[in-house]
């Protein structure tokens, strides 16, 4: 058994996985989540907006509102796939903490030990560059690639290794400051292939999704090509876009840094064991793991960590937890408040600033709503809540 299994072990798994089954409903008499949604979704005049409250004990509620397809009546429903975009970059931070788990890999490991065929290659202000930079985009890589041509030739191992190879000895930055990148994550993918000598989709799966019971993740573009099965893309002014399906989405080389799709039952279940982790209770892995991807990296602008932003937050009781994705196609994001344990995620089959702000809209509402529900929730909390969030990255 190694570290990782023994973590699992040590957290009572079953008892863990048990939980994220169990939901709490709010009271019959209560307006359903539906009621939030639904109003804001026709204020934006979206296709769609699915979006959950959930607690470190599970999903208190969650809802979808709207159609698959502008156009089409066909509901959109909470079992529908959603795709998240950047929030991948978490579940790749996660991804990477398996390994730390098991001293397979260190936060403060400089990547020149990692690709030491590139020493000869690599400029001085790279050498004393650390993984852990690389997770808070403050390596000083470019942002992004040419991933179309590098994603030509190949497999997507060779794929990913010649991206950063590419990116680690032509950075664009003075490593040390922040500079939002999806390389970043495209070089940490390689460095867990490296490692974990699988492809990333399959470690993550292995490592992540199928520990938490997320059944429902995929990767890419939603949906069966011609067929109105899943949410379909749209442009920024709702427009739809004119074809669907797995292809339908940015490069699979640049799967870590943003190609998961999943339900927001299963999205929910990763953010659970977040939320559970950075507080200490029993998840997928040992709570240093989770204080070190929610706790930001020190530089000129103090506020990322690994796969997180983190900001203060009065509603939280003290630093929240967010981040945002879309591939221009689709929107999707995500609040935590550690210290009241409880978090708040939505997506939307869209793209673009109004479905920015609708999302931001709906958290706000949602976030208000439960904390109104808790009877220790000052009204101030509550008032607080209801101005508008910033938007993570």
């Amino acid at each position: 058994m190694n570290l990782l299994d023994r973590s699992l072990a040590g957290c009572g798994w079953m008892l863990l996985a048990m939980t994220f089954i169990c939901t709490a409903q709010p009271a019959d008499s209560a307006p359903t989540l539906d009621s939030v949604l639904a109003p804001i979704r026709a204020k934006y005049n979206l296709p769609s907006l699915a979006g959950a409250i959930f607690t470190t004990d599970g999903i208190v509620e969650m809802s979808a509102v709207g159609v698959r397809k502008a156009g089409v009546a066909v509901p959109v429903t909470t079992d529908d796939l959603w795709h998240l975009g950047s929030d991948t970059k978490m579940m790749t931070a996660a991804l990477a903490g398996t390994f730390v788990a098991e001293g397979k890999l260190a936060w403060d490991q400089k990547i020149i030990t990692l690709f030491p065929e590139l020493c000869d290659r690599l400029p001085e202000q790279m050498w004393n560059v650390t993984l852990a930079q690389v997770l808070a985009h403050q390596a000083g890589l470019k942002e992004n690639l040419d991933w179309h041509a590098l994603g030509r030739n190949g497999s997507l191992t060779e794929q990913r290794l010649t991206a950063a190879e590419l990116a680690l000895t032509t950075p664009a930055y003075t490593p040390g400051t922040y500079h939002y990148a999806n390389t970043d994550y495209v070089v940490v993918g390689a460095i867990l292939e490296k490692i974990g000598h699988q492809p990333w989709e399959d470690l993550i799966r292995e490592r992540v999704f199928r520990p938490l019971g997320m059944t429902s993740v995929g990767f890419g573009g939603l949906g069966t090509t011609g067929q109105i099965d899943q949410p379909w893309p749209h442009l920024g002014n709702g427009t739809p876009l004119s074809t669907n399906g797995p292809t339908v989405d940015n490069p699979e080389i640049m799967g870590p840094a943003g190609t998961v799709h999943c339900s927001i039952g299963d999205w929910a279940k990763f953010l659970i064991d977040q939320l559970r982790g950075g507080t200490g209770q029993p998840a997928l892995l040992p709570t240093e793991i989770y204080q070190a991807m929610q706790t930001p990296v020190p530089c000129p602008h103090d506020w990322y960590g690994y796969g997180w932003s983190v900001c203060y937050k009065p509603w939280a009781g003290g630093n929240a937890l967010t981040h945002a994705g879309s591939n221009s196609l689709n929107f999707a994001v995500c609040w935590l408040a550690p210290e009241k344990k409880f978090g708040v995620l939505v997506c939307s089959n869209q793209g673009g600033d109004t479905v920015r702000k609708a999302c931001d809209d709906a958290a706000s509402a949602m976030i208000k709503r439960y904390l109104a529900s808790v009877k220790t929730t000052t009204a101030s909390d509550v008032d607080k809540a209801a101005t508008t969030l910033a938007e993570g990255k």
